[in-house]
This record gives C-alpha cells, structure tokens and sequence, in this order.
C-alpha cells in the first residue's frame, strides 16, 4: 500500500513543477504575459481548492480509494493533452483537467492514511508521500530543459509526464481493489458529512495552509524565472529550481517522522517556517550573493511546514472520515487563496518592471505563517 501511495503521489505537483523552466520559451512561442504564464501554475490551485469538497461526494460514491484512481487517470488525460500544447487552448485545459485530478487525490490521501495505516506510523507514511510528491517536482523541473532538447520541443517535454501518472494508474489497482472490499464490509464509512465551516481548529490550519501554499506555488512559479531574469540560462535556473524541491524531499520526510516523536508540533512548525523565511529574505535583499543556499534553505523550510500541515490534518481529526472534512475544508479555503500568489506575483512583476518586490511580499508572509504556526498548540479541539 505504501508503495501504491508514492505512485501516485510522485504525480501530484508535476503538472505545475514542469513548467517554471519553460516559462520564456512558452511566452515567446503563444505570446503570453507574464501574468498569463503566472496563470498554468495559478489553474492547478485553483482547481485544487475548488474540487476540493468535490472530492468527498465522489469517495461517497466509488470509495475514497476508486476516487483516487479517478484522480491520477485525470492527471494523465491532463499532461497527455499538452502533446497539443502549442494550442494555447490545449496547453489550459490539459491543465485545468491535471489540476481537477490533483485536487481529488491531494484531497482524499490524508484520509487514507489515517484509515489503512495505525497511528504510531501516520508521520512517516506522510513522510513518505510528501517525499515522493517533492521528488516528482525535483524531477520535473530539473529534466524539462533537458527533455524539451532531447524530444524537439516544449509541449513533447511538458506530454512526458503523462508516462509517469499511467504507472500510478497501474500501481493503484490492487489498493482500489482491496478498498473496494473493505468498503462494502463497512458500510459506515458510507455516511456523508459537512464540510468543517465552524471549526475554529479548521479554520486555523486552513490560514496556516493558506500561507504556506501562496509562497510555496509562488516561489514554483517564480524562482526560476527570477534568475533568467538575471542572465542565467534556462537549464541552470531550472536545477536551482530542482536544488529547491531536492531540500523539500529531506525536510519533507524528516518533518512528519519527527512528529512520531514530538508531541507539541509547534516547535517543528515554527522552525520549519523560520527557514523559509531566512530563505525568502536572502531572495529579497541578496538575490546575487547566494542564490543556491537561499533556494536549499528555503526548501527546507517549505517542505518541512507543507508536509507538516499534512500531519495536521490527521493530528486534528478524530477519525478517517473527519480528516476527509477538514482536508477538504482547509484545501478548498488554503488553495483558493494559493491560486491568487503566482499570477499575483507575475502581474507584480509586471508593475514594477522586477521580482525584488515579489520576494518582500513572500517573506513578509512568511512572518505571518511563523504567527499561526505558534498557535497550533496540542490541545486545540479535533474535528470530530
């Protein structure tokens, strides 16, 4: 089951960390601005909060585990359709379709876990998805130069992808399968519920959420470009954008692990929020003098503070199918709000002829995360 799972989670951020180091030569291709760039990492998070809640009335009616299967078939129909790509149409809507079947499976993983696996090992098979999550990102954004050169051009690099969400299709089988019998035994799993909406629990691990996913899809969108800004060629930028999602695979992993161990998570969360903020600070105020240590240390702290808001979902529900509701209430509210950071961002830039005021933005954010992350003390009341 733990192998089935980082099938299908190296899948979940592809469709959006393939794209940063291509930026330049899809504007120039389609003639795009940079908000509408801004706009093919914007699409997935939107989609993500918006079919968030979806996801639930589907496991409702196929199981949690056949919506998931659903949901990687998404990203692979998805990233199959930017073989087309050099239709600006086609490009959006294979990845309206990737972000529809993201938002499913990002929605419905928490559940899953708290569900198939016993508790004293929910951090590390956390750890492990996230881990596999951020590896396909890493290796996304480092092989789409790369892969643009060897197959002859961007839309072949950005189709590829589809190739690794069919093994997640294939991989999932015998876990929908198994689910499908556990479901049928267990009809109360069945019972729908409401979304979380008076939850003061919820609503702070949604703001909490809300801050890390605008500066973490954000910085996706706009590291790479800051620096071909700056003269670097497209390949180089694109590895300090793997160099930023590679630090995301340790923290990523190291971060739910610990909290086996740490029972007051507030000193993990507030560490990990501190490093992304030594990291977006260095963007800002020293974006020449070490670009490879400010995007090392900042994601340390991104993947450590996003897989930590992942073990929250499980730290504050009572049960599987309340950590569904409170996946579902945080991502709908957290991405929604997300979607807005990239081309926000890119319009920005726009304004300001830059990116030294995108990076004050991010890291004043950050200021904001390191706040709520010093109120998620233990004894919050769980979503029940």
């Amino acid at each position: 089951m733990a192998l089935s799972l980082v099938a299908v989670a190296v899948n979940l951020r592809t469709a959006m960390a393939s794209v940063p180091p291509l930026v330049q030569t899809i504007g120039a291709d389609l003639h795009l601005s940079n908000a509408a760039l801004g706009a093919l990492t914007t699409l997935p998070v939107l989609c993500m909060g918006v079919f968030a809640p979806l996801a639930q009335r589907i496991a409702l009616r196929v199981g949690a585990a056949g919506a998931i299967e659903l949901a990687v078939v998404c990203v692979a129909v998805g990233l199959g359709l930017r073989f087309a790509g050099g239709q600006a149409w086609a490009l959006y809507a294979g990845t309206f379709v990737a972000g529809v079947g993201i938002a499913i499976g990002g929605t419905l993983l928490p559940g899953l876990v708290k569900e198939l696996f016993p508790p004293q090992r929910s951090g590390l098979v956390t750890g492990l998805y996230m881990l596999a999550m951020m590896g396909g990102a890493g290796a996304s954004s480092a092989l789409s130069v790369p892969l643009r050169d060897r197959l002859g051009s961007w839309e072949a690099s950005l189709g590829s992808w589809s190739m690794l969400a069919l093994v997640g299709v294939l991989a999932w089988l015998p876990v929908w399968r198994g689910h499908t019998r556990h479901r049928a035994a267990n009809p109360t799993l069945l019972v729908p519920a409401r979304l979380p909406w008076g939850h003061l629990t919820a609503w702070l691990v949604a703001t909490y959420l809300s801050l890390q996913s605008i500066e973490f899809y954000s910085t996706l969108a706009w590291l790479a470009p800051t620096y071909t800004g700056r003269g670097w060629d497209a390949t180089h930028a694109g590895y300090l954008l793997s160099v930023f999602t590679a630090a995301q695979l340790v923290s990523g992993l190291l971060g739910p692990v610990l909290t086996d161990r740490i029972h007051d998570h507030r000193t993990l969360l507030v560490a990990a929020s501190v490093l992304g903020l030594l990291g977006q600070a260095g963007l800002w105020l020293a974006p020449g003098a070490a670009p490879w240590v400010w995007a090392t240390v900042l994601g340390f702290g991104q993947g450590a503070s996003f897989s930590l808001g992942l073990v929250l979902m499980v730290d504050y529900a009572q049960t599987p199918a309340a950590s569904a509701r409170l996946a579902g209430m945080a991502f709908f509210f957290s991405y929604g709000i997300a979607s807005l950071g990239p081309a926000t961002m890119g319009a920005l830039r726009d304004a300001t002829g830059g990116f030294q005021a995108v990076w004050m933005t991010l890291t004043l954010l950050m200021v904001g995360q390191i706040a709520v992350s010093a109120v998620l003390r233990p004894g919050l009341r769980r979503v029940e």
